[in-house]
């Protein structure tokens, strides 16, 4: 093609070039695997340029699923459940998935259902907002669940 957008057809290579730099243009190599090889008279410079700035706006306008994470132990405190229990629901709203886990460490794996009783009151006081991916489940030693928005 030539910097009208028009078809040529099959030109030498040599005769290619010749009218790329009269044109004041660059020779683009567009399909190099075709037989003969498809090439375009184009400003390179703004061919990048536009491309670059197609590429932003895309990314732009996708929306990337971030995972936070809260942490409780089977003996926490009412106050940071309600600190934690925020927290969770500020992410939610914010569009983010939210991991909680119970830690369990030592002696307190033998009494879980402590941390059975934590996950099930989290679980119940954000069910407003969010909803569980799966039940909650033990990973090592943590009672791990998923929540995403609804």
């Amino acid at each position: 093609m030539d910097e009208k957008g028009e078809q040529v057809g099959i030109v030498s290579r040599n005769e290619a070039l010749r009218r790329a730099e009269s044109a004041g243009l660059d020779l683009v190599e567009v399909s190099p695997n075709a037989a003969p090889p498809v090439c375009k008279i184009m400003d390179f410079g703004k061919f990048k340029y536009e491309l670059s700035k197609k590429e932003k706006e895309t990314r732009k306008k996708q929306h990337v699923i971030v995972t936070k994470e809260i942490r409780m132990r089977p003996k926490i405190e009412e106050h940071d459940f309600e600190f934690k229990l925020k927290h969770a629901r500020k992410f939610l709203l914010e569009g983010d998935r939210v991991r909680a886990s119970v830690q369990f460490k030592g002696r307190e794996m033998i009494h879980q259902e402590f941390g059975r009783k934590i996950m099930e009151r989290f679980i119940e006081n954000l069910q407003d907002v969010a909803k569980t991916e799966k039940d909650p489940t033990m990973e090592g030693g943590q009672l791990v669940v998923f929540f995403v928005k609804k």
